[in-house]
């Protein structure tokens, strides 16, 4: 495709991500190059590159728009986002209105708009704190209390594009052995920092179709999230619950830590996440793992109730802690989200916590950054439920930093993860 197809593209994409607001933007762009098959890998990455910086400089774009006259809107954004990257103005001219497959010609307002950001840097003194931080206003004071003096860091680091991490699967290799085998395909790996089974990639890498991912040697899995399935300290003789399984990616953390022995239960309420998780646990050869759909008037739970040694809830979030992965999510939530989340989260907690079996433990775990989803969440818990206390997770698979912590808070900047919480709350064995 020439540069000015695939600003036509961009534009395009934008639009149908502009027209799905509620629905990732990663899941609208999937859709998008699915109906547009004829898009080649090295477009698609132009492309999706291009939307994901608009994206991640989303408001100050459209602040320097309606400071100059102009709209917000796909095509204006784009050509905003374009500017700052320092084309020239008049390559970009013709990028818009270069012949069948352009976006259309600018007219004299949008191109007096572009003109008058030759030169600018895209933040500026002048901006409000929330747009500069690229967070929505009701955010910022959540964020704040979260991170302080530290705020602006963080924000900077949630900016930035995520690395590309690995979890070797010790079922089938070895983290060396891994790294070599991903080698041979010109794919080379660094160990991480915090997990022991952890490996990482800078940027898009074919990953999914190299033969060690086809084999089951490795998974995709956020370092962080590793860490959190490393915070249930499971062992092979256990009875474990992963609560929220979703696709299954801590579910194969634990398989692998009990060593394919025990007996795991993954449970959801969307069938079509489990089946999602079928797999990935036949491709990474784990076999005890049984999955259960959780629906409405179920008396599964009621007939297990105080049975499991670990349960785990991975609890719907508000995913702040994703943004390096999910910009557009910074924006999809709004405040009454987050207060329906916080009462699903407490709900979920109280069920959960029924199937715990005295000694045992729940690990409560999120991938959100705000205090009233993590340690807000855990203070209330521990105010309704005086059976369970916090305790230190003692997993031998954290690193020394991390297995003394009853609750762990992993950061972008501090710790180059995903955001991730975890708290380890053990259920009280009643005295006689």
């Amino acid at each position: 495709m020439t540069p000015t197809a695939r600003l036509a593209a961009s534009i395009d994409l934008l639009v149908a991500m502009e027209a799905a607001p509620r629905k990732p933007a990663d899941a609208v762009a999937n859709s998008f190059f699915r109906e547009r098959r004829y898009i080649g890998g090295g477009d698609r990455r132009a492309i999706s590159g291009l939307v994901w910086d608009i994206m991640r400089n989303w408001r100050r774009l459209g602040w320097w728009l309606e400071q100059n006259g102009g709209e917000a809107c796909p095509r204006m954004l784009a050509g905003a986002q374009l500017v700052f990257d320092r084309t020239p103005m008049e390559k970009l001219i013709s990028m818009y209105g270069g012949g069948r497959f352009a976006a259309g010609a600018l007219n004299q307002q949008e191109q007096s708009t572009l003109e008058a950001l030759v030169g600018k840097d895209l933040s500026c003194a002048e901006m409000p704190r929330a747009v500069q931080l690229e967070v929505p206003d009701w955010l910022l004071p959540k964020l704040e209390e979260t991170f302080g003096a530290d705020l602006e860091t963080e924000i900077q680091a949630m900016a930035q594009p995520a690395s590309l991490d690995l979890r070797i699967n010790m079922l089938r290799s070895t983290r060396s052995e891994a790294m070599h085998a991903l080698a041979r395909e010109g794919l080379h790996a660094e160990e991480t920092k915090l997990s022991p089974w952890g490996l990482r990639l800078e940027g898009r890498q074919p990953v999914t179709a190299s033969k060690p991912f086809r084999d089951g040697l490795i998974e995709i899995q956020d370092e962080g999230s590793q860490l959190v399935a490393a915070m249930a300290g499971v062992e092979p003789s256990m009875r474990v619950l992963d609560y929220c399984a979703g696709a299954g990616g801590k579910t194969l953390a634990m398989a692998m830590m009990m060593e394919n022995k025990g007996h795991i239960v993954a449970c959801d309420v969307s069938a079509v996440r489990l089946e999602g998780a079928v797999k990935r646990l036949r491709r990474a050869g784990v076999h005890n793992v049984e999955r259960h759909l959780l629906t409405e008037g179920d008396k599964w739970a009621k007939r297990r109730a105080a049975s499991f040694d670990r349960v785990l809830v991975d609890a719907p979030c508000s995913g702040t802690g994703t943004w390096r992965r999910n910009p557009d999510a910074r924006f999809r939530t709004t405040q009454v989200d987050l207060d329906e989340l916080l009462a699903k989260q407490a709900v979920i907690m109280d069920r959960a916590a029924a199937l715990v079996k005295p000694g045992g433990r729940m690990i409560y775990a999120t991938c959100s950054l705000l205090k009233a989803e993590n340690a807000g969440q855990v203070e209330l818990f521990l105010a309704r439920h005086p059976d369970f206390r916090l305790v230190p997770s003692g997993s031998p698979a954290l690193p020394d930093s991390l297995r003394d912590k009853s609750m762990i808070s992993l950061t972008p900047a501090r710790d180059e993860t995903d955001g991730f919480f975890a708290a380890v709350l053990e259920r009280q064995v009643a005295e006689s």
